[in-house]
């Protein structure tokens, strides 16, 4: 039923685009407080759903109800401002913004402003500034930020994340966790998701399922829902199985079966379910590395009249898992093409072992071959792969990275960009490196693509050097992690990303990546002074163990009570009183994990 004291309702909205269908009759309500995350695979209609909600598209039919007088701030991925426009002028004007704003903003003079530019990693920066001459990620991040300053009941942010480094996420997670408001976002950015978002909408199949939680619980959910699916797969396969064995009881009986016995086999083998998600990365093979992978000595790197790197000396060894952090500009991208060997150092050696095979993933997809067609791209890297114990020819191998046939065909300037960008991963580990070196992988990739991709890097055997923004894609696959904090040298943070950002907070000022003013301290949310003491966290480790053996107790408790109610499915007296069991065993084992939970976050030693 619709609920009319949403600030946003879409009551049975459908939109298509030629033969594709997104959205078909969806019902949904954003309502003043809910934070809400969208996931879905690329092209299942996340951005068409945020265009509606933002009153920037229209449906083909039913209906989409804005509150009265409702204030609207959108974010799209595709930003257009004028060549001749200034920081001013997009920030405190209104030309491109949603609904709901007057033509002016009155804290022009108000420090907000440019607390919003700092945070966001734009230290420094004038607000008579022209947008002209910068690149695609800052004019983005000056749009964000005028969306920031104002009032709105309704932010609507489509890939907010996107060139924005891990302090500028961090700082915008914090942002949004004290702003007060609707919020309604689209990112690949899973740990965004869960800092965030507390209900979370995935698209798929041309309607909208909704969860409760972030990320992590949408995650878990959607296990569950696989694991129910599972038991009742395996349920039909146990009857397709007897079904057959008994239509191959001997030729001369076979004469006399009722013919729908028969039809009903062929429909149980005929009516097999497809997989939800075709996208399977699979590890490829790759050759032994020797002790050695890369020496840089004395390594000196320049970008201009700034040094990135100054007489650098670092060691990667055989299997080393590497998450580099950094700001926009710090020189991650450079170290990697320093890596690759398509950047030489000003001064100084880099030693590449002899027998390392290394495979770069830039950011650009300029080295992908427009001209040819999907299958073509791929059969000029490979024509045949060996995956495990299988060998696959080109079009086998598009297949596994979630390509159809009829996709087959499409020229590679057709293809989306998530789709390029699995083509670029597909066409990068074909040629069976040991090395890989990957700039923002997760770029236009969907949730479901980042985590098959994060499924092959968990057991990647080589060595593996990761630039990136994603703190949850760092967090998963890197064993270390090493912050180039701009200022020519690298550092080892053995704590990870809460280390680097605490490195930040300690820092007295942030220096800009591109030699700007440096900002004032940004706001974050309120800290311990210290961590828990060696004597609480022993304390804590031992009555989790506690609270682990009861859960335990009471989940065989759970799977005894499922027996019996099996068994006395006929007595109805029994089974209330069973049911009524279970409910209590249920709560008391939710009840527990919570406190798990609560004392892991606390007192959590990773």
């Amino acid at each position: 039923m619709l609920r009319v004291a949403n600030i946003v309702n879409l009551d049975q909205v459908s939109k298509g685009y030629g033969t594709t269908q997104p959205l078909s009759g969806v019902s949904l309500g954003v309502d003043s407080a809910d934070r809400i995350g969208v996931v879905g695979l690329n092209g299942a209609g996340k951005t068409t759903l945020l265009r509606l909600l933002a009153k920037a598209e229209e449906p083909d039919s039913g209906r989409v109800i804005w509150r009265r007088g409702l204030r609207v701030a959108y974010l799209p991925q595709q930003i257009e401002l004028a060549a001749n426009a200034t920081v001013g002028d997009v920030v405190l004007g209104t030309a491109w913004l949603t609904e709901g704003f007057g033509a002016t903003h009155e804290w022009a003079g108000d420090a907000a402003v440019r607390g919003v530019l700092d945070g966001l990693g734009m230290p420094g920066l004038g607000l008579d500034t022209p947008v002209g001459p910068m690149s695609g990620g800052e004019r983005r991040r000056v749009a964000l930020a005028a969306l920031l300053v104002r009032e709105a009941d309704l932010i609507v942010l489509d890939e907010p994340t996107n060139h924005l480094d891990v302090a500028a996420i961090n700082w915008l997670a914090g942002y949004l966790q004290r702003w007060r408001g609707a919020l309604v976002v689209v990112t690949h950015d899973r740990w965004f998701l869960d800092a965030v978002c507390t209900t979370t909408w995935e698209v798929a199949d041309g309607t909208v399922r909704v969860y409760e939680g972030g990320y992590a619980a949408w995650t878990l959910a959607r296990a569950e829902r696989a694991r129910l699916a599972e038991e009742a797969e395996l349920r039909r396969r146990n009857l397709v199985r007897k079904e057959l064995a008994w239509l191959r009881r001997g030729a001369p009986a076979r004469t006399s079966k009722p013919k729908f016995r028969i039809e009903q086999a062929n429909a149980l083998i005929k009516d097999v379910p497809p997989p939800r998600d075709s996208v399977s990365l699979r590890r490829l093979a790759t050759t032994r590395l020797g002790r050695q992978v890369y020496e840089l000595q004395d390594v000196t790197v320049r970008a201009g009249d700034r040094v990135l790197f100054d007489r650098l000396n670092w060691l990667v060894g055989p299997g080393d898992r590497i998450g580099l952090v950094g700001a926009n500009g710090a020189g991650k991208t450079t170290l990697l093409r320093l890596l690759a060997g398509t950047r030489a150092p000003d001064t100084g050696t880099v030693r590449v072992g002899r027998t390392v095979r290394a495979a770069f993933l830039s950011q650009e997809l300029a080295e992908l071959p427009g001209h040819l067609r999907l299958l073509e791209a791929v059969e000029e890297v490979a024509l045949r792969v060996r995956l495990g114990n299988r060998e696959l020819n080109a079009a086998q191998l598009a297949e596994t990275f979630g390509f159809s046939e009829r996709r087959l065909w499409t020229p590679v300037a057709d293809l989306s960009g998530g789709e390029r960008r699995r083509l670029q991963l597909l066409r990068l580990l074909a040629t069976e490196p040991n090395v890989l070196l990957l700039d923002e992988p997760t770029n236009d990739l969907d949730t479901d693509t980042l985590a098959a991709l994060e499924d092959l890097l968990d057991d990647w055997p080589g060595t593996l050097i990761v630039a990136s923004h994603d703190r949850y894609l760092v967090e998963r696959v890197c064993d270390t992690v090493v912050a180039i904090p701009g200022d020519g040298r690298l550092v080892d943070l053995p704590g990870g990303i809460e280390a680097y950002l605490a490195m930040l907070d300690t820092a007295p000022k942030r220096a800009s990546a591109s030699g700007g003013e440096a900002p004032q301290a940004r706001e974050e949310a309120d800290r311990p002074a210290s961590g828990p003491t060696a004597a609480q966290i022993r304390a804590a480790k031992k009555e989790m163990a506690r609270l682990e053996r009861q859960v335990t107790k009471l989940q065989e408790r759970e799977a005894a009570l499922h027996e019996e109610l099996a068994a006395h499915a006929t007595d109805h007296e029994k089974l209330l009183t069973l049911t009524a069991e279970l409910d209590q065993v249920r709560a008391e084992r939710e009840a527990l994990e919570e406190a798990w939970l609560t004392l892991a976050d606390q007192f959590s030693t990773d």
